[in-house]
């Protein structure tokens, strides 16, 4: 169930960046990362979310997916934390339903 739960919301943030919406951009904007970036950054979280899909099946691609978010996330830590912005709440969301796929994926293989 958090598997397709972390799945989903990666997903849905992976085809924001895709599509070019104006949260992520606007996040972009304020930690200084390049609107290049975009399409890259939400290319990593479909493979995220495809692979915790994956590992459903496979399970070592769920382990790596899950750390892959997980390093994802923690890469967006340091980029707020380089601009001195404290606000972590979408961060935090993210950050502990990754954390909690990868625990799931490794503890029930």
């Amino acid at each position: 169930m958090i598997t397709l739960l972390v799945a989903t919301l990666n997903g849905m943030a992976a085809i924001a960046n895709l599509i070019g919406h104006d949260y992520p951009k606007s996040q972009a904007d304020k930690l200084g990362v390049p609107r290049s970036w975009m399409r890259p950054l939400g290319v990593l979280l479909a493979a995220g979310a495809l692979g915790l899909l994956a590992g459903i099946a496979v399970p070592i691609l769920g382990t790596l997916a899950a750390s892959g978010l997980v390093l994802y996330f923690l890469g967006a830590f340091a980029a707020h934390l380089r601009v001195r912005d404290y606000h972590f709440a979408p961060w935090t969301l993210f950050f502990c339903a990754a954390a909690a796929a990868l625990a799931v994926n490794l503890t029930c293989r």
